[in-house]
Order: structure tokens, then C-alpha cells, then sequence
């Protein structure tokens, strides 16, 4: 047994996290704790029930997502049309950031031109962009879209930029040395050494696209995950709003997880820089 414990820690010592705020969390909805702290708190231990219409349970919240997958199947469509926008989103956020910011980081004159935009955005809540955005191309997929472009494309490129900072300038002078160009460097030494930041980048994109998901549905859409949720708030039915969540962070969670997986298979790519 206490190798079996050794072997799977993380995922015991998590799933047990799991479970006792679960139950920490039932136990408020439904009153458990009040009651047992009655003679204890007298009339005050009320104060520890929660409204169910404003925190809603695990067991409502799971009784809402077995009804709106299995009963109804209404949460299908609004995840397909959550999944267009952020697969749009991102790609377009994969296709500007990597090559822009493999070329800031390559040529010193453009990073110059390039590196104050960038940091003025990172600074800058692109969500903020929002209402021009709606102004200038009104409340559709392309809103939706580009809110998770602003988002997602600063990671990307911030990343890509770093990448090719770091890559070891000894293997830069030996290919140089034997009249290697840009395009050669570019395939043989850059690129590989750049994987782990680009899947780095592209981690942190997946999570602000999320964020780019529900916004953008919030304020302009009558489908997606978002634009569910902000209905359902609306109707005082919080377990249909997290359900909402739990779809994204699933979501989320599993692409994260497959870019990990990604990272390992690809490393293999990168070039080795003795010590």
C-alpha cells in the first residue's frame, strides 16, 4: 500500500482535496453544518446554510449537467459554437504571434518597432478593446474572434520572442562558420530550440482564450458557453452557470494537457548545449 501511495501521491492527495470540498461545500447548501454547530452557536449556526439560489450544490450542479448533456443535449450547441470561436481565435493568435515574434526576436531593428506594441498590450486589459471592437465589426463571430486574438496572441509571441533570445549563440557562430543563412538557421537550430517556449505560449494562450470565450459571449452573443451562463445568471440558475465553468475548465484542462503531452513527444527536437 505505501508504494501504491508513493507511485500515485499527486493524484490521491488531489482527488482527496477534491472530495472534502465537495463535501465542505454540500454540507453548506444543505444545512449540515448549521445543524451540528447549533448547540454550539445557538441561532447564530444559520449563518453557516447557504442560499442554494446563489451558490446552488455539487449535487444540483451535477443533476444540471447530466440533464443539459444527456437529457436535453441543449449544452451541445453552444459548445460547438464556443469551440469555433476560441479554434478561430487561436489559430489566427498561433499564425501572427509565432512568426512575428520569431522575426522581433531575430532582427534587432524590427523588435525595436515591434517590442513597445507588445508591451503596451501586455499592459493593457485587452478586454478593454471590446467596445471598439463591437463598434467596428458589430456583435458577430468576428467580435468573438478577435477579442480572443487580442488575447491569446500576446503569450504566443511574447514567447517567441524569448525563444530565439535564448537560443545558445555557440551553435549560432558554428553554423555561421559554415555560411549557414537565415532560413537554415531558422529550420535547423531556432525552431527546435524554440518548441518549449512556443508550447509555453500557447499554454498561457489557451487560458486567456477562455477568458475570451466568456467575455465575448457575455456581451454580444445569443449562443456559446458564455452567452448560456449569462442567461442563466440572469434566471437566479447558478448550477446551469457552473456548469458553464466546469465545461470551460474541462476544456481547458484537457488542451493544456495534450500541448503537455505534445511538449514531451517534441523534445527530443531540441538541440543539446553542453555544459
Amino acid at each position: 500500500m505505501r508504494r501504491f501511495y508513493l507511485q500515485h501521491e499527486r493524484a490521491i492527495l488531489g482527488a482527496v482535496g477534491i472530495i472534502a470540498f465537495l463535501i465542505l461545500w454540500e454540507g453548506f447548501a444543505r444545512g449540515w453544518w448549521a445543524e451540528l454547530l447549533q448547540p454550539l452557536l445557538g441561532p447564530q449556526a444559520a449563518r453557516l446554510q447557504l442560499r442554494p439560489i446563489f451558490i446552488s450544490s455539487p449535487t444540483r450542479i451535477a443533476r444540471a449537467a447530466f440533464d443539459m448533456i444527456f437529457v436535453t443535449g441543449a449544452i451541445w450547441k453552444d459548445f460547438g459554437w464556443s469551440g469555433l470561436e476560441f479554434t478561430l481565435g487561436v489559430a489566427l493568435a498561433l499564425a501572427i504571434g509565432i512568426p512575428l515574434g520569431l522575426a522581433a526576436g531575430w532582427y534587432r531593428r524590427l523588435s525595436y518597432a515591434v517590442e513597445p506594441f507588445l508591451t503596451a498590450l501586455n499592459a493593457t486589459p485587452q478586454v478593454a478593446f471590446l467596445p471598439l471592437l463591437i463598434l467596428w465589426v458589430g456583435t458577430g463571430l468576428a467580435c468573438r474572434v478577435l477579442i480572443i486574438v487580442l488575447l491569446a496572441v500576446l503569450p504566443i509571441a511574447i514567447g517567441a520572442v524569448a525563444a530565439v533570445r535564448t537560443v545558445d549563440a555557440r551553435l549560432i557562430r558554428v553554423a555561421r562558420s559554415f555560411s549557414a543563412n537565415d532560413a537554415l538557421l531558422f529550420r535547423s537550430i531556432i525552431l527546435p530550440s524554440s518548441v518549449p517556449f512556443l508550447l509555453a505560449g500557447a499554454r498561457l494562450a489557451v487560458g486567456r482564450g477562455m477568458i475570451g470565450i466568456v467575455v465575448g459571449e457575455i456581451y454580444g452573443s445569443a449562443a456559446g458557453i458564455g452567452a448560456m451562463m449569462n442567461q442563466a445568471g440572469s434566471r437566479f440558475e447558478t448550477d446551469k452557470v457552473f456548469v458553464g465553468v466546469l465545461a470551460i475548465a474541462v476544456a481547458g484542462v484537457g488542451l493544456v494537457e495534450g500541448l503537455r503531452r505534445i511538449e514531451r513527444r517534441v523534445e527530443a527536437w531540441r538541440p543539446q548545449v553542453a555544459a
